[in-house]
């Protein structure tokens, strides 16, 4: 089918965002989805919003025993229009901007007028299982049509099985943490620990700025007598002083890598709207916007590359193809996973042999306008639930961007779990 439509990206609503186990730490996927989707598809419309959205993707990369399709699951829990298709989408950190340009594909080519998009993570949620061999044997106790073969099933426990499965942050094909690779690309390019630091303080400073001029609009979340509407983890008073003061967290003998310089495991929801001008038009009042130009996937070799340094990879193949330098993107929204990669990113773009040998492009594309990096600060302020961040950071780049002329450049770019980039390029409308 041959594309007929430009996709616009509209901001969406979150929830604040806050650290584990904290402010929003006794809910759970669905409590923290639900209202967020509900204030955006129908805020002030009132009960009806028939004929409104023709698509729903949402998803959560923490597996949950009692979810599995995310999308049609707090679709229906938030009594929306059960005629409406919603399915769950899954592409770790990357997994809301995966949302979006799947529904970007989906309105260029007609089938689609507007889809809603998102994603939530409920870190304090996290579910403990048993081992696989306890749970084969439970399931199998269950089943069991004889004593004979239910004592069969007893027996078939090992001492190795009694134990519970605890879901870790690592790579299952290297058995590291996100954290220990991390390491490893910083030492790899050599990014010193104080530049790592200053990108930290640099993030609090700007979000604190944001977050103070009303830039920020997270929905109040209720939970009993608990009331939230404002972000946990921004820090206005931090400082690169006391930010060296933090000890190493993935290497004590030698790592620059610390709790401060890394983003904090996050709980929180967050949405955006992706659809054609005339889906887009559906909303009401004068909604933000801006065009999703282009958008581009790659992956690197994580056992020999950097784990987190695909969007290197993406980036600079996707504005060569559009015939662009760096200098011609006047906002670049970095998911900040670690500060250390987003400088490793910034140090692999700038670099003539990775280019060249690497990623194939032979131009020169200049150098990274640093400041220009997000400018209402990151993922390390602000926090990272998983698959909430690629809406957060695609609704706060469309955001910034109906603050500049029509035509303005951005590009929104997240690194993920194996060895994955996602990037995309949005316009000004």
């Amino acid at each position: 089918m041959p594309e007929t439509n430009d996709a616009f990206v509209a901001p969406g609503l979150r929830s604040p965002f806050a650290k584990i186990d904290r402010e929003l730490g006794d809910l759970d996927g669905l409590q923290l989805s639900v209202p967020v989707v509900q204030q955006t598809v129908v805020g002030e419309r009132g009960p009806s919003e028939a004929g409104l959205v023709d698509l729903m993707l949402w998803g959560s990369v923490i597996p949950d025993l009692e979810v599995s399709n995310w999308g049609r699951e707090v679709w229906l829990e938030a009594g929306l229009d059960p005629l409406v298709p919603a399915q769950g989408i899954v592409q770790a950190c990357g997994t809301s901007l995966a949302a979006a340009t799947h529904a970007a594909g989906q309105v260029r080519s007609g089938q689609v007028g507007l889809a809603l998009c998102g994603g939530v993570e409920s870190m304090s949620g996290v579910q403990i299982g048993l081992r696989k061999g306890a749970s084969r044997a439970l399931r199998r106790l269950g089943t069991a049509g004889s004593p004979g073969e239910a004592l069969g099933a007893l027996g078939s426990v090992g001492l190795s099985d009694l134990g519970l499965h605890v879901p870790e942050v690592e790579e299952r094909t290297t058995g590291l943490s996100m954290g220990e690779h991390a390491e490893i690309m910083a030492r790899d390019w050599d990014i010193p620990r104080e530049k790592q630091d200053e990108v930290a303080a640099a993030s609090h400073h700007r979000a604190a700025e944001a977050r103070e001029e009303g830039f920020f609009r997270p929905l109040l979340v209720s939970h009993g007598t608990f009331e939230a509407d404002r972000d946990g983890i921004v820090r206005p008073d931090t400082s690169v002083e006391a930010l060296a003061g933090l000890p190493p967290a993935f290497d004590r003998d030698r790592g620059t890598l610390t709790a401060g310089n890394s983003t904090p495991l996050t709980d929180g929801a967050a949405a955006c709207w992706v659809g054609s001008e005339a889906g887009v038009d559906r909303l009401p009042g004068s909604v933000p916007r801006a065009r999703l130009v282009d958008w581009r996937q790659e992956a690197v070799d994580l056992r020999t590359e950097g784990l987190l340094m695909a969007p290197a990879v993406a980036l600079p193949r996707m504005l060569e193809e559009h015939g662009l330098s760096y200098d011609d993107v006047d906002l670049w929204e970095i998911h900040e996973a670690f500060a250390a990669q987003v400088l490793c990113t910034v140090r692999a773009l700038e670099s003539e042999e990775w280019l060249r040998d690497r990623v194939g492009v032979s131009g020169d594309l200049g150098r990274v306008p640093i400041d220009r990096i997000n400018p209402n600060g990151g993922s390390i302020a602000l926090g990272h639930p998983f698959a909430a961040t690629g809406a957060r950071i695609l609704s706060q780049a469309v955001r910034e961007l109906d603050r500049r002329p029509a035509g303005t450049l951005g590009v929104v770019s997240i690194c993920a779990a194996g060895g994955l980039g996602h990037v995309a390029l949005l316009e000004a409308a």
